[in-house]
This record gives structure tokens, C-alpha cells and sequence, in this order.
């Protein structure tokens, strides 16, 4: 495993700021609003591109123990104990506080390689600024400004020389083989206690509080001899109820993390059936063309009445993702697990299947000799051959003439011919149309010498008939 730095620190001092400049992306959700941050972030600093780190970033520690605000608390003080080096930071502005005298009480207790971060210093005098916290009793204190990327240099000299030098790159890699599975659904279904079952911890804060999750949180798991990368995502809502600025962000990096994995498990609560807000998170995954599993949650709560009732509402609300497999689980007990991960391999299969053009032009042309496409204006559109496009989502380039007058209905014939033919199941398939060009379409007539004369002669006979 790679070393570990923690960012610890009571909120809004610049913890997620600090661990976007270190780690050079926008993973960590940043903004003014203390508290944004909750769940523990893990990202890799490759700065210095020979020793590679990893950061964790945490939510702040408000100094209470219940609640929202008790359960980030106990994330952080998790994240601190597992780290090589915590950074402890402070708000240069602001000055000492009795919370940040309290944190640095229990990282002493904790007795973890530790050093100041006096972050916000921009525009402030350093030395002033950091004489403040003297009486930490810390021998070095590094000033920086994480928003400006001022001190960078510093942090990561300073965690260097200390880290030890041992250790490889396993922790968020980008292995190939590892299957990115996006845990999306609208707030309060179950998404962070669904992750927390599988990995077999409380890695995730999970409440009935809606919208507890704000961030987009990857972790990485080996279960079965396969890795995975399970990301858990922010409840999604309908534009019209989205308000805050935070949420907007939350929302973007839901999006996001929709994009970015291979296979969506969209969760819907079964006490509750189909709403809206499912059509909604839905529909953003039919755009981002990821393959689809859906796991109904609290299934283990419904009686029989109840469960013949929810599946007669998931057959007719789900009838155009009908190629997806639906899955009936319980986050909370961990009943339908290995279920689930069945239709997610099924599902990431099919996504991901490699065809080849033979095989492709062959269905083709069955699927249009079973069935021809309807007459249109005295003509029969027609498909000379096709080839793979790409894939997640399987993509099909079909070429032939009049295929624009190919109507709805055939295209979901050859759709759902696909389908069976290659035994495809919890991803869309997109088809390309591509029709061949005439030659002769922008060259014009001219006539030769003698065309013309007998042009003339044609005229002229048809005058004195007249």
C-alpha cells in the first residue's frame, strides 16, 4: 500500500482545497458552506512522479459527537490512525481556537506523526500569522495558501522526508481490469449503506438524514479474486428542487461519477415503488449509455400483498429498460448480494464484449432477410454491412442506402435482434446509420457535339408535328 497522509482539521479551514492541489484533480467537493465535506475521500499525490502518496481527505471535526456532525468526527479520528503522517490544518486568518486546541488533544492521545499547516495566509503576514499557533509547541509550522497553491512545495518536501519509501501503487489505480460500478438513485435509498455492506465496514456515513452523502466517494475492493471500484454517489433530484450550491456540485459529481464508471446500479426503494426522481436518475444514465443493473432495496420489509404489488409496478414503470435486470436486495441485512454482483458481471460483459465485423455483417443481413424493412415511397431501404463502433455502450455502424426511411419500429426490431443474437443484457446498444454517398451527386451532365445536334433534331421533328 501506498504511504498515507491524513488532512485533519475543524471545518472550512481548506482541507479539500489542500487535497485538490496535492493530488491535482477537483475530486474533493470544495466550498464556503463549513461542512461540505464528510465521508473520507482517498486520492494519490504524484507530485513528485518517483514516490507517489496517498491523501485522504476528511470532514471537519465540529466537537460533537452526535448526529451528522458526530459521524464525520469519527471518519477524520479513523483516517488519522490509519495514516502514516496527519496534517493538521489551521485557519491562519481566524487564528488559534478552543476547537483546534481540542483536535490537536486528541491527535497528541493518538500519537501519530503530526505537523502544522497554517493554511489562508495569502495576503497576511507569514511570520505573524504563524506565531499565532506557537504555542502548539510544534518545531516546524508550514504557511501556505491552498486556494493559490502557495506552500505546495513545502507540504510535500516536509511529508517526503518523512513518509517511508517503501510501498507500491495498488491504492486507486487504474488497472484496467477493475470494474467501476456507480452506485446512483435518488437521496435516502440506501446507496452509502449499500456500499458499507459490501466492503464489510462503516466506510461510508450512512443516515436517514437525506442527503447525507454530498460527495462522490471511490473506494477500491478485491472480492472473489476480481477488483472493483465502488463509488458512492450523492441522491440525485429533479432539476426544479435543486437550490443550493452545494447540491448543485453534488449533483455535477453525480453526473460525473455516472460517466466515469462501466456499470450504474441505480437503487430504488421498494416501500416506495417508481417515482419521478428514479425516472430522473434514469434517464441520466440511458445518457451517459452505461450498462444498467437495478437493485430494489428493503425488499426483506414488504409482505407478500406488498411484494406482488411492486412487482406489478416495476414490470409497467420499468417496461422501456425492460433489457435490464432488476434485483431485489437488502442493504441494511445484506440479503440479494450475491445476486447483485451476478447481473453487474452480466451487465459489464455485455458492455464491454468485443465483435468482430464478420460477426456483426452476419446478423445484419439475417435480421434483414427475416425481416425486410417496410416499402417507402416505391423503395426498400437496404443494409449492405455493418461493423463495431466501440463499446460501453456496444456500438454499431450500419451501412447501406435509404436509411434514413428506416422508421422506429425496425430500428427497435434490430435492437432487440442484437440482443438475442449476441445474448446481450443490462446495457443499451446504440446503432449509427451511415449511408453511401453518390458519385454523381454534384457532377453535372455536360453533353457532347452530338448529343446536342440530336437534341436539335428531336426538337425540330417535334415542332412541324405540331
Amino acid at each position: 500500500m501506498l504511504p498515507l497522509v491524513a488532512l485533519v482539521g475543524r471545518p472550512n479551514v481548506g482541507k479539500s482545497t489542500l487535497f485538490n492541489a496535492l493530488t491535482r484533480s477537483r475530486d474533493a467537493l470544495v466550498h464556503d458552506q463549513p461542512g461540505v465535506t464528510r465521508d473520507r475521500n482517498y486520492g494519490v499525490c504524484r507530485l513528485d512522479e518517483e514516490r507517489p502518496f496517498a491523501v485522504v481527505d476528511t470532514g471537519g471535526i465540529a466537537g460533537i459527537d452526535e448526529g451528522l456532525a458526530g459521524a464525520t468526527a469519527k471518519q477524520a479520528r479513523a483516517a488519522a490512525e490509519e495514516a502514516d503522517l496527519v496534517l493538521f490544518i489551521v485557519d491562519g486568518r481566524e487564528g488559534p481556537s478552543t476547537l483546534d486546541d481540542d483536535i490537536l488533544r486528541w491527535l497528541r492521545k493518538a500519537a501519530r506523526p503530526t505537523v502544522l499547516i497554517v493554511n489562508k495566509i495569502d495576503g497576511l503576514d507569514a511570520q505573524a500569522a504563524t506565531t499565532e499557533f506557537a504555542r502548539y509547541g510544534f518545531s516546524e509550522i508550514i504557511p501556505i495558501a491552498a486556494a493559490h497553491r502557495q506552500g505546495i512545495d513545502d507540504v510535500l518536501e516536509y511529508a517526503l522526508e518523512r513518509l517511508p519509501k517503501d510501498g507500491d501503487t495498488e491504492i486507486l489505480d487504474d488497472d484496467p481490469e477493475r470494474v467501476r460500478i456507480a452506485f446512483v438513485g435518488r437521496p435516502n435509498v440506501g446507496k452509502s449503506t449499500l456500499v458499507n455492506r459490501i466492503l464489510g465496514e462503516e466506510r461510508m456515513i450512512a443516515s436517514e438524514v437525506p442527503g447525507t452523502t454530498r460527495d462522490s466517494i471511490s473506494v477500491d475492493l478485491e472480492r472473489d479474486g476480481r477488483k472493483y471500484r465502488l463509488i458512492d454517489t450523492a441522491g440525485l433530484r429533479r432539476r426544479a428542487r435543486v437550490e443550493e450550491a452545494v447540491e448543485k456540485f453534488s449533483v455535477f459529481k453525480t453526473l460525473q461519477a455516472i460517466e466515469q464508471c462501466q456499470v450504474a446500479v441505480i437503487m430504488l426503494d421498494a416501500t416506495e415503488g417508481v417515482t419521478d426522481q428514479d425516472a430522473t436518475v434514469l434517464g441520466a444514465v440511458l445518457d451517459a449509455g452505461r450498462a444498467l443493473v437495478i437493485a430494489v432495496n428493503k425488499w426483506d420489509g414488504q409482505t407478500d400483498y406488498t411484494r406482488q404489488q411492486t412487482e406489478s409496478l416495476l414490470s409497467r414503470k420499468l417496461s422501456f429498460v425492460e433489457w435490464a435486470e432488476t434485483v431485489r436486495i437488502s442493504a441494511l441485512h445484506g440479503s440479494g448480494l450475491r445476486e447483485l454482483f451476478k447481473a453487474i458481471h452480466r451487465a459489464h460483459a455485455s458492455a464491454t464484449h468485443q465483435f468482430s465485423t464478420a460477426d456483426v455483417t452476419k446478423a445484419v443481413e439475417i435480421a434483414y432477410e427475416t425481416n425486410p424493412p417496410p416499402v417507402v415511397r416505391g423503395h426498400i431501404p437496404k443494409l449492405r454491412y455493418a461493423h463495431p463502433g466501440g463499446a460501453n455502450p456496444p456500438t454499431f455502424i450500419v451501412h447501406g442506402t435509404r436509411l434514413k426511411a428506416l422508421s422506429e419500429t425496425y430500428r427497435r426490431y434490430l435492437e432487440n435482434f442484437f440482443r438475442k443474437r449476441f445474448k446481450l443484457v443490462g446495457t443499451p446498444i446504440r446503432f449509427v446509420f451511415r449511408e453511401g454517398e453518390n458519385p454523381y451527386k454534384d457532377k453535372k451532365n455536360v453533353l457532347t457535339d452530338r448529343q446536342v445536334a440530336k437534341k436539335r433534331r428531336l426538337i425540330r421533328h417535334v415542332k412541324r408535328g405540331k
